[in-house]
């Protein structure tokens, strides 16, 4: 679609080579899930003439290591827990339906950001770019800021196909909003014909919407805390409240209808701390998980301001650890399809 609005519009050239052509709308490593891929910055590579390069090789196959860790260890591992908490709600307490959604929070970022980076390096191993498709969505400080990070390809797709031609943000305020609204929607129909997917993109557009009016959406362009250790007080309140505020809409995409969603968040509000830690029977590996969660988020903080984590000094240590993570913690996970391969 990219391609024919482009040429339609006299934003691109049509080609007149059939294999390149064919290569681009053919090219396997992001056709079923991503990134979505622009004719105007994958079709040209296809006409120049690649050599081996080594380090975009070795940069492929780093990607490709850490793309493996998200989707076995992390994505795999909170899968059995989310599903497990998920399909018992009714009889969990506030802590444990909690524990749930920020499982598949992790569940989700780590199954569909690892299919990109695999399918980034991949495409890097023939000497062929594809566009970043997450950025640390997680340590965002607004939902604007977590939708400029989270599926990129997408968000920006749409910003450029859809919002801008119907007017953007020139028009008046309220074909504006309605034009956000549109978008969101959008999305949310974009992942299936459920009420579910529906109420998570209109859920989405109301958290937008206050800092749309305020001029705040783009307050937070650069990466959080550059150059430092730790976040300050206010930041880390803000990536924590965008995160519940994630996490809530996760809660729709999750559920099988929009009653059982709505259900589940009044069982969360309920305050019922019942049974104490109710969801570390669930499991045997329950305490680990959560370690095993904290670390990852130490690792994705240390590397925010690079495209994966094998960088700097230990990075033998590094691959060593990541390596011995899918071969010993991938045996314990269950083996599950990717999630975005059903949309």
């Amino acid at each position: 679609m990219s391609y024919t609005i482009d040429v339609y519009k006299r934003k691109l050239e049509p080609t007149t080579d059939f294999i390149a052509f064919s290569s681009f709308v053919s090219f396997f490593p992001q056709l079923v899930a991503g990134p979505i891929e622009r004719a105007s910055n994958l079709l040209p590579q296809f006409y120049k003439k690649r050599f081996f390069d080594k380090s975009k090789a070795i940069d492929g196959l780093y990607l490709i290591l850490w793309g493996l860790f998200k989707k076995v260890v992390i994505a795999d591992s909170c899968a059995r827990y989310a599903n497990e908490i998920f399909s018992k709600y009714e009889s969990m307490n506030s802590f444990s339906l909690l524990m749930g959604a920020i499982y598949f929070a992790f569940q989700i970022y780590g199954d569909f950001s690892g299919y990109s980076d695999i399918a980034i390096g991949t495409s890097k191993l023939f000497g062929i770019d594809l566009k970043r498709n997450f950025a640390f969505p997680y340590f965002s400080r607004d939902i604007a800021e977590f939708w400029r990070r989270w599926h990129i390809s997408l968000s920006t797709w749409f910003r450029d196909y859809l919002y801008i031609p119907l007017g953007g943000s020139k028009a008046s305020k309220l074909l504006s909003f309605r034009n956000v609204f549109i978008i969101f929607i959008v999305s949310g129909f974009w992942h299936g014909a459920n009420w579910t997917f529906i109420i998570w993109g209109i859920l989405n557009a109301l958290y937008f919407i206050p800092l749309f009016i305020t001029n705040r959406n783009r307050n937070n362009l650069d990466i959080v805390s550059k150059g430092k250790t730790l976040p300050n007080f206010h930041e880390f309140m803000s990536m924590l409240t965008t995160f519940f505020l994630v996490i809530i809409g996760w809660i729709f995409f999750r559920a099988e209808t929009v009653s059982i969603a709505i259900d589940y968040i009044k069982k969360l509000f309920s305050f019922n701390f019942e049974n104490g830690l109710q969801y570390l029977s669930i499991n045997r590996y329950t305490p680990e998980l959560l370690i095993l969660i904290l670390c990852f988020i130490i690792v994705e903080w240390n590397s925010r301001e690079n495209e994966h984590p094998f960088f700097g000094k230990w990075l033998n240590f590094k691959l060593i650890l990541t390596i011995l993570g899918i071969i010993t913690l991938g045996v314990y996970s269950n083996v599950t399809d990717f999630i975005y391969f059903q949309f």
